[in-house]
């Protein structure tokens, strides 16, 4: 009751926060560790590919079918496919002009417009991108609980949050590991682990926002945001996750993601 009393927007902004201090936490391994072995890393990079194909049907796309189907104005199916396209087609188009590189990735493998960065300024701008639909999907979660729909509601919100949360921890460290291993100090590795993440309550509250102002663009918005996040799955978390022969683990690790964040959704939400 007193988080559905709150302000949409902030709500989306402290969620946001929580997934960025998650980020943080994953980056902090870094003071304990130089790395983890490529194994660990490809099962949670399966992990956090499992949670966000869980949390893009059940936290956005079916409530997004569900909510269409009720205001009738268009077949339900309309929004969630439009807008999930919309979703892949924006972050491809980050992913055409942003420059970055993939973790594990030879300086000659950098994505976007040609640039004279330095790798670690690369691999930070690649988990920025990764990040965004992240941040949006968490700002449209509570936008839409916020319109009142019992598709979409507060604790489903939280689900969400929790869930991407978690899956952030591999991802700060995907980020402060090989700055590390480049020879940066433990603690400038920690900084820019944690800073890719600051893109997430920024999304998540630009995503609250434009639903609060538009609330009749609601179905599109869910299904924008799943299809941002499937996208960043199918381009870069799953492809790197099997890129080194565990394969099987890495798929163990999505089943596992799955199910977490799908226990979460239906429990909570």
């Amino acid at each position: 009751m007193f988080m559905e009393s709150m302000n949409p927007i902030l709500l989306a902004f402290l969620a946001g926060c929580f997934t960025w201090l998650m980020t943080a936490l994953g980056a902090a391994t870094v003071f304990v560790s130089r790395e983890l072995s490529k194994r660990t890393l490809d099962i949670m990079y399966g992990f956090a590919a499992g949670v966000m194909i869980a949390a893009s049907f059940w936290s956005l796309l079916a409530p997004s079918i569900e909510i269409a189907e009720k205001l009738g104005s268009v077949p339900s199916w309309f929004p969630a496919a439009v807008g999930f396209l919309a979703g892949g087609l924006f972050i491809r188009l980050f992913d055409m002009f942003l420059p970055h590189l993939h973790p594990n990735m030879p300086n000659e493998k950098a994505e976007g417009v040609e640039t004279e960065l330095p790798k670690s300024t690369l691999l930070i701008l690649a988990i920025t991108l990764h990040n965004i639909p992240e941040g949006l999907a968490v700002g449209v979660a509570f936008g839409a609980a916020a319109a009142g729909y019992p598709e979409a509601s507060i604790a489903g919100a939280t689900a969400l949050a929790i869930g991407i949360g978690i899956q952030n921890l591999p991802e700060g460290l995907a980020v402060s590991a090989p700055l590390r291993r480049e020879g940066f100090s433990r603690g400038k590795s920690f900084f820019w682990g944690q800073f890719s993440g600051l893109m997430e309550p920024i999304a998540a509250v630009i995503g609250a926002s434009v639903l609060f102002i538009a609330e009749p663009i609601l179905p599109y918005a869910l299904s924008f945001a799943a299809g941002a996040m499937i996208f960043v799955v199918a381009e870069e978390l799953i492809p790197e996750a099997q890129s080194s022969g565990n394969s099987d683990l890495a798929t163990g690790g999505l089943m596992v993601g799955f199910t977490v964040m799908m226990i979460l959704d239906v429990a909570l939400g």
